[in-house]
């Protein structure tokens, strides 16, 4: 039989289901983060039922049932979402590539030139989870050189700041492409010109991201202190801005990775703290904005990593739903494939080495692939898989090919 309950009622029940809960523990942890005095236990326990079969929370509750599941309100009751594909951007722009090109070219640049350079900007950012590497590290470093070309015309105050904080967005663009094909020290080389263009333009956001960069190359290459430190750096540059729940997200995968449990949840609960304190992002195609479904991203890691496999799992599902169309089409093909990543692991760990195998080969055929991050998650799979099933020809069938995928990219082979 089908479950047609919505999915935020299927992910209640199977949040509660993975803690061990029954409903009326979870009316208890409702009153623990409730604000006020709730209805009496019976009455709470039949409205809990109601939602479990998928009558909907009102807004009172929403933000109580995420806390209580250490998640955020957005994340379980999503907004609809705003897909605003090329046809949009062109109408909002009202210019085509060629007419923006042209316009650069003058010696001066007017308020709609800008607008055109803007929106272009916010759809190469947002193409960064599906289009093919190679296609947005050309397309994304032609409108870098474009830009930065800008500084050469006569520009006012306003629009030298505008310029420099668009050619930062763009590099920031470039590093992240040019680290997910392994090309590490251009990366490092990019991110540094995002940071000192933000300086240079005093823009705290692209300041924030490029340290949140810092943070992800290290943690991929095993420098966790290094991750914690520009973790909190990037914080006090950009701490009302979308990037400091990032950074505090990164912090906990650092944390998890050094066995800190009691880290790992300060650092969730700050990152889920500040993102339920922030309104509903317009565009959540952008790559550098944080939506609520990219939190349970970073909790997944960090349950994995900790050996909360139920949890893991449950939020593992959780993002390759988020990150599905309803025709299968994948959104966000990079954090699905660290979902199956995820639930590679768990079956590993139950015993279930085909299963095993199956989410790793699945995660590894991604066409999109941010291979350090990638191999970095698949290296745990793979250590489960020496421990528990090192004589299994199935199993060393998957090293091989994990192993094959670091020597294309030289600095990430997995030990």
């Amino acid at each position: 039989m089908t479950d047609d309950r919505p999915a935020w009622a299927r992910r209640i029940a199977a949040e509660r289901q993975a803690r061990d809960w029954s409903q009326r523990d979870a009316v208890k942890a409702l009153r623990a983060h409730a604000p006020t005095e709730l209805p009496a236990d019976d009455s709470m326990i039949r409205q809990w039922k109601r939602w479990e079969s998928g009558q909907t929370p009102n807004d009172f509750y929403q933000p109580i049932i995420a806390s209580v599941f250490g998640t955020v309100t957005h994340a379980l009751f999503p907004a609809p979402s705003r897909r605003d594909g090329d046809k949009e951007i062109l109408t909002a722009s009202g210019m085509e590539t060629l007419e923006i090109v042209s316009r650069l070219n003058r010696s001066d640049i007017d308020s709609a030139t800008l607008d055109a350079l803007r929106i272009t900007t916010d759809r190469l950012c947002s193409e960064y989870p599906f289009m093919p590497s190679a296609q947005l590290l050309v397309e994304g470093r032609q409108w870098l050189r474009r830009v930065v070309d800008l500084h050469t015309k006569s520009l006012t105050l306003a629009q030298h700041r505008e310029v420099l904080a668009l050619s930062g967005w763009l590099a920031l663009l470039v590093g992240c492409v040019e680290y997910d094909t392994g090309d590490r020290h251009a990366a490092e080389s990019t991110r540094r010109a995002a940071l000192s263009l933000a300086t240079e333009s005093a823009h705290a956001e692209v300041a924030g991201w490029a340290h949140e960069m810092r943070a992800w190359f290290a943690l991929t290459t095993g420098d966790y202190r290094g991750v914690i430190a520009a973790a909190q750096a990037g914080a006090e540059t950009a701490a009302h801005h979308g990037v400091a729940v990032q950074l505090a997200g990164q912090e906990a995968k650092a944390w998890a990775r050094l066995g800190d449990r009691r880290q790992v949840e300060v650092a969730l609960d700050k990152g889920r703290r500040l993102l339920e304190g922030m309104p509903y992002p317009e565009n959540l195609d952008n790559h550098f904005v944080v939506d609520p479904a990219k939190f349970d991203f970073y909790a997944m890691d960090c349950y994995r990593l900790v050996g909360e496999d139920r949890l893991a799992r449950t939020l593992a599902e959780d993002v390759l739903r988020a990150g599905t169309d309803f025709d299968g089409t994948e959104r966000s093909p990079m954090r699905n494939a660290e979902a199956r990543v995820t639930l590679g692991v768990t079956a590993a760990r139950e015993g279930d080495l085909e299963q095993a195998v199956i989410y790793g080969e699945r995660a590894l055929r991604g066409e999109r692939q941010s291979v350090p991050s990638l191999i970095m998650t698949s290296r745990e799979l793979a250590a489960v898989m020496r421990q528990r099933y090192s004589h299994e020809p199935t199993a060393q069938d998957y090293l091989n090919h994990l192993h094959d995928l670091g020597k294309e990219k030289p600095g990430f082979l997995p030990s």
